[in-house]
């Protein structure tokens, strides 16, 4: 299956510190792939630069076979959602207008869009007389929910995530990896998740990239990682979430 994303030679420096050294990179349609690494190893920075919130220093970024550029990036985040850690709600709308904020920015129908709403409230088992209500009138994991709807509304190809769940208690982020894990696979969703807990990417992903200052280190399944590990860093790593590690 051809890639959906493709990055090839693409850096990124913030005064003059490498935040990305050149990497090539590819994300598969269907597919969850997860970054992990530790904090700093340039994993938001490439989910960045690949919706264009950053600029790339060098090399090139495609999505769907298209170059990425400042002339159809605004068309491009039609086809993307993104998902950030603390949700990035608008305090002052409900959740019902959070999640239909960039619809009604589109002029979708609004029969349409409430009639997607209640299915996406349904698929991310969110109640729908919780609604009405405010982002503070909401609990962490419910807000979450939320965030993911509103990117999840106009059925994007491409649904990147960073660090979804690194703000919630260990219940409820179990349950919403378990429920993140059925909506990929039912929507045969291609999804970019960002992550520092190996646990967490060994559950999502079909494919595990680990990255070290600014560098993609190794990539393939848990068990390649554990077993097949491309240098010392890896094995640390690994190592280092011993629970995982002894499995």
């Amino acid at each position: 299956m051809s890639a959906l994303v493709e990055l090839v030679g693409v850096s990124k420096q913030f005064d003059q510190v490498a935040a990305l050294a050149p990497v090539d990179f590819a994300a598969e349609g269907h597919k969850t792939t997860v970054l992990i690494g530790p904090s700093g190893c340039g994993k938001s920075t490439l989910l960045r630069l690949i919706i264009r919130l950053l600029v790339p220093d060098t090399g090139t970024i495609k999505f769907d076979g298209a170059p990425v550029n400042a002339e159809n990036i605004l068309q491009l985040r039609r086809r993307i959602g993104y998902v950030i850690q603390d949700g990035g709600l608008f305090p002052h709308l409900t959740a019902r207008n959070n999640v239909l904020l960039m619809a009604r920015h589109l002029g979708k129908d609004e029969k349409m869009m409430r009639d997607r709403l209640e299915e996406i409230c349904a698929l991310t088992r969110f109640p729908l007389d919780a609604l009405s209500r405010y982002p503070l009138e909401l609990s962490g994991g419910q807000r979450q929910r939320v965030s993911l709807m509103r990117a999840l509304l106009l059925s994007p190809e491409l649904l990147l995530l960073d660090e979804p769940l690194g703000a919630l208690d260990p219940l409820v982020r179990a349950s919403l990896q378990k429920d993140l894990k059925e909506i990929f696979a039912r929507l045969q969703q291609t999804a970019i998740l960002v992550t520092h807990d190996l646990a967490e990417a060994a559950y999502l992903a079909d494919e595990i990239v680990l990255m070290n200052e600014g560098l993609i280190v190794q990539r393939g399944s848990i068990v390649d990682l554990r077993e097949k590990p491309a240098n010392n860093f890896v094995s640390e790593f690994i190592n280092a979430q011993r629970s995982l590690a002894l499995a």
